[in-house]
């Protein structure tokens, strides 16, 4: 058996530690990295922004469906998507893991090459973490940000006549999720879509500067999500189908499928696009286009100005 084949076990965990940590670059926001009881982080603005996600597997991911890079990318980007839709810079992640004894120490490293790798397309590090023992896989991650002197962007500002926008793709993750369970692994864009989401981490800091009144990442289901959104700021939402995009190849798996692929731009979760509102005579930030309009005080979320009757989304405990 190579090193490479090793458990966690045989590796032990001050030994995986190392592997996981040795040789990388931190940024300059990390005043002082893993190697001692904590991290010591730069907080400039005086205010951190925290959120924190657990991916358990065979809830969150599962590696006969995603390789363990993958998976690692996947926790770094829920999180960081969390940071972006209060209108805050990313600065860091810290991580847990637990694993059973028999994990290969390969799939841990390769966990963390895909938390460092996603960290880094946000130009942050893996300040530090831990590491134990459990009978089943499970990560967890801590992200930080910094508003940069801006106040956060919340859930609760949306105003009457605001514009509804989005900021990223919609409905691949969940034609992702139904071709794996079909079995399929292609096409693999939207196989990838479901794998390891690419959040736009920073249209979140330039809708704050563009004035969004209200924001939140869409993890669990657009029309379920603006349902959040619409309570916490007692505002109606309606969305306006004719200003979704359905891509050419959303269209061709629900063909293939036999799915309709609006279904998936309404009501699919995980891509971890960003949605938020904007003053109605603003101009919008690049990359962000219209979807709907901000309605009467109290309204809830209307497609089309109909009640839609299928919402979906993610509940987790009622799946």
């Amino acid at each position: 058996m190579s090193p490479d084949e090793h458990s966690v076990a045989a590796t032990g965990e001050f030994g995986l530690i190392r592997r996981v940590t040795e040789g990388r670059e931190q940024p300059a926001s990390t005043l002082l990295g893993p190697g001692d009881d904590a991290a010591v982080l730069a907080a400039p603005d005086g205010r951190v922004v925290v959120t924190t996600d657990v991916l358990v597997h065979g809830v969150h991911f599962r590696l006969d469906w995603s390789s363990p890079e993958q998976a690692g990318r996947k926790a770094v980007a829920v999180n960081l998507s969390d940071i972006a839709a209060m209108g805050a810079k990313p600065t860091s992640v810290v991580v847990g893991l637990a694993c059973p004894a028999d994990t290969p120490a390969r799939v841990v490293t390769e966990i963390m090459d895909g938390m460092w790798a996603e960290a880094k397309t946000a130009g942050i590090g893996v300040s530090g973490g831990d590491l134990v023992s459990a009978d089943q896989l499970v990560i967890s991650v801590t992200a930080l940000g910094d508003l940069e002197d801006r106040e956060p962007v919340t859930r609760s500002g949306a105003r009457p006549g605001d514009v509804l926008a989005v900021c990223g793709r919609l409905g691949w993750a969940a034609a992702g999720l139904a071709v794996l369970r079909r079995g399929f692994r292609s096409p693999v864009g939207v196989v990838n879509a479901q794998r390891c989401p690419e959040p736009p981490y920073a249209a979140g800091p330039q809708a704050a500067l563009a004035g969004a009144t209200a924001m939140m990442d869409v993890s669990d289901g657009l029309l379920a999500d603006l349902a959040h959104l619409a309570a916490a700021s007692e505002v109606g939402l309606d969305v306006q189908t004719a200003l979704l995009e359905v891509s050419t190849r959303l269209k061709e798996v629900g063909s293939a499928l036999g799915a309709d692929p609006l279904q998936w731009v309404l009501t699919g979760g995980e891509d971890h696009a960003l949605v938020a509102t904007f003053p109605p005579f603003d101009d919008l930030p690049e990359g962000w286009r219209k979807i709907g309009v901000v309605t009467m005080p109290g309204s809830g979320v209307t497609v089309d100005g109909k009640e839609f009757d299928q919402q979906g989304g993610w509940e987790h405990w009622q799946q």
